[in-house]
């Protein structure tokens, strides 16, 4: 009798040392740990903020080291995502709040209880690939006809006048 309960009490023990290292090694995945992150949410997940990122490169035509600090040898270490040393960052910012303004006062039709996600405006809208559209040939691929021979352009800002039939 006395070497049954001494069994039970062995696999009890055991089973309770097996719990006892499961939950010590235990790691649960980190929350995410984004630094000075000021217009895009303070939760966003790694996949989102990357997609985010992305765009951003594409519409600007540009790499993480534009607005972001790098100090490392190896294109993969030495990044310093949340410094504010490079003035094209904050820009991106007030760019990106400028956008959300846009989409969310003026282009917000079915007033939206999330008008962060309107993406009728974005980077690309100006940018067109170009770090520095003002920079960029003005050329006519946004639809836009030039003036007939003789007529002055339209002042800046106006919208084009509609085609005439």
């Amino acid at each position: 009798m006395i070497s049954s309960h001494k069994r039970k009490a062995g696999v009890i023990l055991f089973l309770a040392g097996c719990i006892t290292f499961g939950v010590a090694a235990y790691n649960p995945p980190k929350q995410n740990e984004h630094k000075n992150l000021q217009v895009l949410p303070k939760n966003i997940s790694d996949d989102s903020l990357d997609m985010i990122m992305d765009g951003f490169k594409a519409a600007l035509g540009v790499q993480c080291g534009f607005c972001h600090v790098h100090t490392g040898n190896d294109w993969h270490t030495g990044w310093d995502m949340a410094s504010d040393d490079k003035p094209e960052k904050k820009i991106a910012r007030h760019m990106m709040i400028m956008r959300n303004e846009i989409n969310s006062k003026f282009l917000n039709f079915n007033n939206s209880n999330m008008p962060d996600t309107i993406n009728v405006v974005t980077c690309n809208t100006c940018h067109r690939g170009n770090a520095h559209p003002e920079d960029a040939e003005m050329n006519n691929d946004h639809g836009m006809k030039p003036p007939p021979p003789g007529m002055p352009p339209p002042p800046p800002n106006t919208p084009p006048a509609p085609p005439q039939q």
